[in-house]
């Protein structure tokens, strides 16, 4: 994993740090792993904007990529390290011995050549996924169900990470990327090792145009706004806008929006960091 700074021979260059991809491995995708993926440019079904600032982009097609690792004591050889679009994690292009080929999240440290493989009664190595039940506690997990058999949902982007804490009877307790610590039931799976593209972090775009090309429309700050456009808006001058709070009215930086009925509650040991 490196970065690059580039020498400023354009404006748009000068600050701009790009991602060295030095795992990737090839830049052809996989053709029968790929889907259509279509953009609403924020509108819905009646053609009204309902999401502001989202429009545009470069063309991308979709990575059918493989959350469940249900195919277990299936052993696969990773054929490639590939970039995803869609995603800030690297995907790896895996061909199982009974012939099938699927997408994973790369895990930091997975090499092509490497065999991975999911299940119970296999060894907490990097890349393969097992059900927490089965893996030794304080080890580094990420790509983790909330319920059995749904697909990974949590520590998915790049370089997130959580931990494996403890295990009480039917639950385990992780520590997650916010800071979080939360009960997840054993039978739920996670894959071993910290998400790929660890450096994502460190890039830095370098002008307005990257950020048209990734589909993002400019955004308006609200203290230039009219008071009829937002709560913060209006006022002589550079007036500061009032108490900072949403376009609806409900105030941000502190106010806690979680509902205190919510289901899950009880599963949360230990709240995010602010």
């Amino acid at each position: 994993m490196s970065v690059r700074k580039l020498k400023p021979i354009t404006p748009g260059q000068r600050f701009r740090v790009v991602n060295g991809f030095d795992a990737i491995t090839t830049d052809k995708p996989e053709k029968s792993l790929l889907a259509p993926n279509k953009r609403s440019g924020g509108r819905n079904s009646q053609g009204k904007m309902t999401m502001r600032y989202i429009g545009g982009g470069h063309k991308k097609k979709y990575r059918i990529v493989d959350f469940k690792r249900e195919k277990a004591g299936v052993p696969a050889t990773v054929a490639s390290i590939e970039y995803d679009p869609n995603r800030t994690a690297f995907i790896a292009l895996l061909n199982y011995q009974d012939g099938e080929k699927r997408y994973v999240i790369a895990q930091n440290g997975l090499q092509v050549g490497q065999n991975i493989v999911s299940g119970d009664d296999v060894a907490p190595e990097i890349g393969n996924a097992m059900a927490l039940s089965s893996i030794p506690l304080g080890t580094i997990i990420s790509c983790i169900e909330l319920r059995p058999g749904q697909g990974a949902v949590l520590a998915r982007s790049a370089g997130a990470f959580a931990q494996l804490m403890a295990r009480d009877g039917k639950f385990a307790t992780v520590k997650l990327p916010s800071g979080e610590t939360r009960l997840i039931l054993v039978t739920c799976m996670a894959t071993i090792g910290a998400i790929s593209n660890s450096d994502h972090q460190l890039t830095v775009s370098g002008k307005a145009g990257r950020s048209r090309w990734l589909g993002r429309r400019p955004r308006t700050r609200p203290v230039v706004m009219n008071p009829v456009d937002h709560p913060m808006g209006g006022g002589e001058g550079k007036s500061s806008g009032g108490h900072p709070r949403s376009r609806n009215g409900i105030p941000a930086k502190g106010f806690r929006t979680r509902s205190k009925t919510k289901q899950s509650n009880k599963y949360i040991i230990e709240r995010r960091k602010k």
